[in-house]
């Protein structure tokens, strides 16, 4: 070979890198987005975010900023302005009464939950993490250093989890254990009885919680809860929020944390080097968001809510398929093993590219979050699109 032909020399990459990989949601995604290239049209079922339009109060509030000239760094955990209307809203909201500096503003949800898991969780400490997990929790973690112990939960039980079942779980290597009430992907809501056995159990033992708290206003059950109203158990907890979901302002990037001021600042120092502050118009539009009315929020919450009995309804009419009813979030989480040894399918993953493949409808495959057994279907579409998709899926599934 000469030169000019020779293959590229192998690039060497951290042992880290290696520890984690893609995210299941973007790769669902990015397969449905494959097709439509194709010029195939796609139900796209895939999707994390909201259907809604950002409201239009917040979009104003960004607009002026650029008008304004606020378009320079901001202080790298917020503005004063921001880190207020946060422990505002959430002290009006759940009676927590945060201080400004026990809350920091970051690039979004996810990166708060990489900066507390990168301060909080060291090699070889273990972190109890239930199942079904949203896809980056057990990445985080491994990229951490951290090993995650898996706490398996039943779906006849609505994947309640309890303290007695944590509790079965600690070592004395255990740091840090994850919630997310409303889940992220069964859509299963802790009571707040529960949640308060584990964060109490957790406290006395010297064990970090982090409470991932994005869907926090997307709670239908009518009891409408976060463990940051523990007061007398929060030097050990931190609540992870997000406006992604509750405002519809996903692409924006705007997430936060509520937590010890210890914690928080050695979150801002990792964040101070790597994305400096989240994005000054942004914050402004936050500002507009948390300080304004929260009537758009109520309204998107009624048509989830409805839009979730359409679609629970549409896939428990569908022969083989079983699924919970989901307290909050907007995903449907439907068990859909009864077909595994047919047509060449044995998991959900073979399932879910089938699916893609043959009936053109994207779903996310269970492997990402923990389990073989289940898709993971977003109803955060139009009545119209979810028809379409379980048209397609009752005809695919019929013919298996």
């Amino acid at each position: 070979m000469t030169p000019a032909t020779e293959a590229p020399a192998a690039v060497k990459l951290t042992d880290r890198i290696h520890r984690i990989e893609p995210s299941a949601t973007m790769a669902a995604a990015a397969e449905a987005e494959k097709l439509r290239q194709q010029g195939i049209e796609v139900v796209d079922l895939t999707a994390g975010e909201p259907h809604f339009s950002t409201p239009q109060h917040i979009k104003d509030a960004a607009i002026a900023a650029i008008n304004d000239n606020f378009t320079r760094y901001t202080a790298v955990g917020g503005t004063i302005e921001l880190r207020d209307a946060i422990v505002n809203r959430h002290t009006a909201d759940f009676g927590s009464g945060y201080k400004r500096e026990e809350a920091i503003a970051s690039t979004g949800g996810k990166h708060v939950l990489f900066n507390a898991i990168q301060a909080l969780v060291d090699h070889g400490d273990e972190v109890i993490l239930p199942v079904p997990y949203w896809v980056s929790f057990k990445d985080i973690v491994r990229y951490a250093g951290g090993d995650c112990v898996l706490l398996s939960t039943d779906e006849a039980q609505d994947f309640r989890i309890t303290a007695q079942m944590v509790e079965r779980l600690i070592t004395p290597r255990t740091k840090l254990i994850i919630l997310n009430s409303p889940s992220n992907p069964s859509g299963a809501v802790m009571s707040p009885e529960d949640q308060t056995e584990v964060i109490k159990m957790a406290a006395q033992r010297g064990i970090w919680v982090i409470s991932d708290e994005c869907y926090v206003y997307l709670n239908y059950t009518g009891k409408n809860f976060s463990v940051g109203s523990l007061p007398q158990y929060r030097d050990r907890v931190l609540v992870a929020g997000s406006l992604s979901k509750t405002y519809a302002m996903t692409g924006w990037r705007l997430g936060y944390a509520l937590a010890p001021a210890q914690l928080v600042s050695a979150m801002q120092k990792l964040q101070s080097q790597s994305t400096s502050n989240p994005t000054s118009i942004v914050q402004k539009a936050a500002v507009a968001a948390l300080n304004g009315s929260q009537q758009c929020v109520a309204e998107m919450r009624r048509e989830y809510i409805q839009l979730r009995d359409h679609v629970v309804n549409g896939l428990r009419a569908i022969p083989g398929v079983k699924c919970t009813m989901p307290e909050g979030a907007f995903y449907a989480f439907p068990n859909i093993s009864s077909f595994f040894g047919r047509g060449g399918i044995n998991s959900a993953a073979d399932l879910a590219g089938k699916l893609l493949r043959e009936a053109h409808v994207a779903t996310v495959p269970g492997e990402g979050f923990g389990t073989s057994d289940h898709i993971r279907i977003s109803y955060a579409t139009s009545v119209k699109e979810l028809d379409r998709g379980l048209e397609k899926m009752r005809k695919f599934f019929g013919s298996l």
